[in-house]
């Protein structure tokens, strides 16, 4: 299983950038996906989850309304659509998958998810 991870890059404050996250080794479809992020000296960070549908989608409180996670099972890609960026969105961005439509809390864990990519930096400079 591969997760790969692109897009990021530095903009400035106010700027907006897509991720996308390419998965190959698995059934794509039948994957709950989720994007972290980890920032220097804090912890790893849930950012949005949509499950193995696409019917079910979350985000972390301070991203709402600026984030959007979607997923093209064609493509078996998924992608963080980010705008209206803020400095404290610094952070390398990692993509997850887990089996399962999962709906419950437990996909605001890190530890739920098995599969991980390698992460893509976002800088947002202000």
């Amino acid at each position: 299983v591969q997760l790969v991870e692109s897009g990021g890059r530095m903009v400035q404050s106010g700027g907006s950038l897509r991720l996308s996250c390419a998965a190959s080794g698995l059934t794509f479809s039948s994957y709950t996906m989720g994007w972290f992020r980890l920032a220097p000296g804090k912890e790893r960070e849930f950012v949005a989850t949509i499950t193995s549908s696409g019917r079910t989608v979350y985000y972390l409180d301070s991203v709402k309304g600026r984030f959007t996670i979607s997923r093209d099972n064609a493509k078996n890609t998924v992608y963080l659509q980010m705008n209206s960026l803020k400095p404290e969105d610094t952070a390398r961005y990692y993509c997850a998958a887990e089996r399962g439509e999962i709906g419950d809390s437990t996909i605001f864990y890190s530890g739920k998810y098995y599969y991980w990519g390698r992460g893509t930096q976002v800088t947002v400079s202000s």
